[in-house]
C-alpha cells in the first residue's frame, strides 16, 4: 500500500497553501483524503480561481465536514499523516482542546492518538497570548506546529515560488518527498 494523508483545508486565509498540498500529493502519486471546512469553501472562491469542486477533485476522496462517521475518523483507518493546510484559529483551538466538532478536527484527533504527525499550518499574524498558549497545547499532544514561513535561500521570483515551497516543506514533514520545494545546497 502506499502513502495516504490526509488534508484539512479551514477558513483561514491561505487556502492556496492547502490547494498546491494537494497538487504536489496528485503528482506524487499519493492517496488524499480531503475535508474542506464550511468557511474554507467560500475563501476557495474568494482568494483563488479555483472552484470547490476542482479542488475536491484533486483528492483521491473528498468527505464533508460533518461526516463524522468518515472511515478517517478511525483509528482503525491507516493513514501516514494529515496537514491541515491552512489551519484557523478556531481549529488550532478545537485539536488543542480534543473538541472533535467535525470531520476535521476528529480525524486530527485520531492522527494524534494513533502517533502519527499532524501537521497545522496555522496562518495568523500577529499572535496574542492566547494563540501561543493553544499552539503550546496543541504542540504537547504531538501537533507539529508550522507557519507559513517563506524560505528565501532558493532566492524566490514568485508568490507561486514561495506557496510551492511552503507546501512542499509540509509534505516533507510528513515524509512525503516532492518536488514543490527547494532543497537547502549549502553555502
Amino acid at each position: 500500500m502506499g502513502k495516504r494523508i490526509i488534508i484539512g483545508i479551514t477558513g483561514a486565509s491561505g487556502v492556496i497553501y492547502g490547494i498546491r498540498a494537494l497538487e504536489l500529493l496528485h503528482k506524487a502519486e499519493v492517496e488524499t483524503h480531503l475535508i474542506i471546512s464550511t468557511v474554507a469553501r467560500t475563501i476557495i472562491t474568494q482568494e483563488t480561481e479555483w472552484k470547490v469542486n476542482q479542488v475536491e477533485k484533486l483528492a483521491s476522496v473528498s468527505y464533508q465536514p460533518e461526516e463524522m462517521g468518515a472511515p478517517l475518523a478511525s483509528g482503525s483507518f491507516h493513514i501516514d499523516g494529515m496537514a491541515v493546510i491552512p489551519c484557523s484559529i478556531k481549529t488550532l483551538s478545537a485539536i488543542a482542546n480534543s473538541y472533535a466538532n467535525d470531520l476535521i478536527v476528529r480525524a486530527a484527533d485520531v492522527t494524534l492518538k494513533e502517533g502519527k504527525p499532524l501537521v497545522l499550518v496555522v496562518r495568523e499574524t500577529p499572535l496574542h497570548r492566547g494563540h501561543i498558549r493553544l499552539m503550546d497545547l496543541a504542540s504537547r499532544a504531538g501537533a507539529i506546529i508550522f507557519p507559513p514561513v517563506p524560505v528565501l535561500y532558493g532566492k524566490p521570483s514568485s508568490l507561486d515560488e514561495m506557496i510551492s515551497d511552503t507546501a512542499g516543506r509540509v509534505l516533507l514533514r510528513l515524509g512525503i518527498e516532492n518536488v514543490g520545494y527547494t532543497k537547502w545546497k549549502g553555502m
